[in-house]
């Protein structure tokens, strides 16, 4: 041997045998039977919606939440070789051979699987033994609902994971604060902090209330690292530098990250277009950049338009006109001008073409070269089709009598002069000197004689307005909203001196090219609103039910249905183990209680290490059940008992410390201990037991009698399905 070489490269592997049991025991509970039913179960017809439109590249909106969930969904299709190529049209439909059952389901059951080795290490990380993560494994493992979740197309295992695994690499990373700071594990535990939170927001909003929760804790542990007289200042600084860094920065770019991906994906346009803008429709393929390849830039005095409200709300609408006039009197006997409606109208149609005229000029084409409208410009707006000019007069509107009437003039010689002429004003400027541009610009149109600005009441009208939408003049000035900014979204240059030769300009477009992509950061934001302010009208859901129902399982949820048979998926909860996990909150809540006051009144009766192990489980497990459930009373939205899941996790880790410290410090002798081990024993039989009963429903099979399954309803609110005979 060579003299420099000292010694051989050693590398060792440990291997924790407990870990890998339990992972196997979970990937074999989750796994067994993956790919039954071979039919769509319950929410697989919405999420498996996303995944064929993922297949095919085509773009859509779901409000629900941001789009890592769905991406790591229709990654498993896109590895079986899955073509997108299935209508998820109902509750119940058979698959097809082509759809990859067993792969589109393998991540959230990889996922449920791993969450039951992560909940004992959770617990042997806070300090608490061997048993008690075990005991905390057993409850993850026969709990049905988790069980039933996460063998599905669904979201909430997949959430869950990575909540628990953010909970356990921030347990590490404190741990390697206390003995070595900055080491290559210290970093790591902490970045993976970051990331698991990031996925966790990434999956559904809801995993923003643990990743708020471990931000509180580690706000305060930074509190506490500041008046730490033993460490500097630059130590103390650098410190907050790198949770700065990897709690808050980290976890924003990787969200960024994800809705980059997610558009790059999503480059076609998709049955979910009209919920956007013109300039984001324009940047998907097809569709509306279709329809307006080739268009103009900027609007010139006698370019033909559309114009589309930049509300979209209650439905997206574009300024229209037609020959009926408004009543003669609308009802409760007020007047009106009797002039040619102008509304909104939610589909693209020739009457809602426009044409941009100078006051000052007869001609309604474009010049050469062309006269472009800048901010501050008036103009007239003529339609196209009837070429009777946008107008509006001190006449009250007909559903919003506080606002102004909008029309189209025509002259009855009854002392109405025509009041048409409008000041464009370009809200998204960047200088008073832009010109309106397609798609890009947001203008106000406001009335020069009454200073009103043209807008969408979003009012149907009656039946003689043929429930079209409600336009307006808008009386508050210097107003903002929306519904009072208007983008062009269909633009041609006017070349035709004549009606006729105008109405054939109306469909060929203009053979100028213009590019008008939005930068990623302008997708992702409008993106991002309206994922948070759309709101479905979701009518009351059969199995929706509310937060004070979860606690007490009254509430299940018919998965699926065997269209022959009885066998069935229910989701429905493990009742000794929900309500164990109830009585273990309250028990928690009132001993820390005890030992506050016991302090308070200057005596300690556990050891500091102790009290400072009960408070830290307290703040994760008790904190983390309260962030994932309370905020559910306050949404508006249906509810579902899936959503009490991540609470329930997390409930569950509470109860095995409750039980150890019962066990440890509150029980003095020896014959209580050993008669409070044998009814754990009995209650982690009738835990197993419950499970066994309920795992028909949680597997979906076998299929049960008529008379077995009316003996597992044991509540009458539970809607477990019984075939006539």
């Amino acid at each position: 041997m060579a003299p420099y070489i000292k010694s051989p490269f050693v590398i060792r592997l440990e291997i924790n045998l407990l870990l890998v049991a339990l992972t196997v025991l979970g990937l074999l509970s989750r796994l067994w039977s993956l790919s039954h039913p071979q039919a769509v179960v319950f929410d697989e017809v919405y999420y498996g919606q996303f995944i064929s439109l993922y297949m095919k590249r085509i773009f859509f909106l779901d409000d629900s939440g941001p789009p890592l969930g769905h991406m790591l969904l229709a990654m498993g299709g896109y590895l079986a070789g899955f073509d997108g190529n299935f209508t998820w049209n109902r509750i119940g439909a058979e698959y097809s051979s082509n759809v990859p059952v067993w792969s589109l389901r393998l991540l959230p059951a990889v996922s449920g699987a791993l969450c039951i080795p992560l909940g004992f290490m959770i617990l042997v990380e806070l300090g608490f033994s061997t048993c008690a993560g075990l005991v905390a494994a057993f409850l993850l493992f026969f709990e049905n609902s988790l069980l039933t979740q996460s063998r599905l197309i669904l979201l909430e295992s997949i959430l869950i994971f990575f909540i628990l695994l953010a909970f356990l690499s921030y347990l590490k990373f404190n741990r390697c604060q206390q003995s070595s700071p900055y080491s290559m594990q210290w970093w790591c535990w902490l970045l993976l902090t970051g990331l698991s939170c990031a996925f966790a927001v990434g999956v559904k909003y809801t995993g923003l209330f643990s990743y708020l929760l471990i931000v509180g804790i580690s706000s305060v542990h930074c509190w506490q690292l500041i008046g730490d007289r033993s460490l500097s200042n630059v130590n103390v600084l650098c410190n907050l530098l790198a949770r700065f860094l990897a709690l808050l920065l980290l976890p924003v770019a990787l969200y960024l990250g994800i809705f980059y991906i997610h558009l790059s994906v999503l480059t076609h346009s998709g049955p979910h277009d009209h919920i956007m803008s013109s300039a984001f429709q324009a940047s998907l393929e097809g569709g509306l950049s279709r329809i307006t390849k080739g268009q103009p830039l900027e609007v010139a005095f006698g370019s033909q338009i559309t114009l589309r409200n930049i509300l979209g709300k209650p439905v997206p609408c574009w300024l229209h006109s037609h020959k009926n006039t408004y009543p003669i009197r609308y009802e409760g006997g007020r007047g009106s001008s009797h002039q040619q409606q102008v509304t909104c109208y939610p589909y693209k149609d020739i009457n809602n073409w426009w044409i941009v005229k100078d006051p000052a000029r007869q001609g309604m084409v474009v010049t050469s070269p062309p006269r472009v409208v800048h901010h501050g410009d008036i103009v007239q707006l003529v339609h196209g089709m009837t070429v009777r000019y946008l107008n509006t007069h001190d006449v009250a509107a007909p559903l919003s009598p506080y606002s102004q009437e909008i029309s189209c003039y025509i002259d009855y010689n009854i002392s109405m002069p025509a009041q048409t002429l409008w000041r464009v004003e370009i809200v998204n400027r960047e200088s008073d000197t832009d010109t309106w541009k397609t798609i890009l610009s947001e203008v106000k149109l406001v009335h020069v004689n009454t200073s009103v600005s043209l807008k969408l009441s979003g009012s149907a009208l009656p039946d003689w307005g043929f429930r079209q939408l409600e336009v307006v003049g808008d009386k508050v000035a210097q107003s903002s909203h929306q519904s009072l900014m208007w983008n062009v979204e269909e633009h041609r240059y006017g070349l035709g001196q004549e009606q006729m030769e105008r109405e054939q300009e109306f469909s060929s477009p203009s053979p100028i090219d213009v590019g008008r992509n939005l930068s990623f950061l302008a997708r992702f934001w409008e993106l991002q609103w309206k994922m948070l302010t759309l709101r479905n009208e979701n009518t009351e859901h059969k199995y929706s039910s509310s937060p004070l129902d979860w606690i007490t399982l009254d509430t299940s949820i018919a998965y699926w249905l065997h269209p022959k048979s009885t066998a069935q998926i229910q989701l429905l909860g493990n009742h000794v183990i929900w309500y164990s996990a109830n009585a273990s909150t309250l028990l928690y809540v009132a001993l820390l209680l005890y030992y506050l006051l016991r302090q308070r009144r200057g005596l300690c009766d556990i050891q500091q290490g102790s009290w400072q192990t009960l408070q830290l489980t307290a703040v994760l497990c008790l904190g983390g059940w309260a962030v994932n459930y309370l905020p559910f009373f306050l949404m508006e939205k249906t509810l579902f008992l899936y959503h009490y899941l991540p609470a329930l996790t997390c409930q569950l880790l509470l109860l095995p410390p409750l039980l150890e410290h019962i066990h440890r410090h509150l029980l003095r002798s020896e014959v209580l201990k050993n008669t409070f081990s044998a009814l754990l024993a009995v209650w982690m039989s009738s835990i197993f037991m419950t499970f066994w009963k309920l795992s028909p429903l949680t597997y979906g099979d076998p299929a049960l009698t008529p008379e077995e399954l009316r003996s597992l309803r044991w509540k009458h609110s539970w809607d477990i399905l019984i075939r006539q005979r």
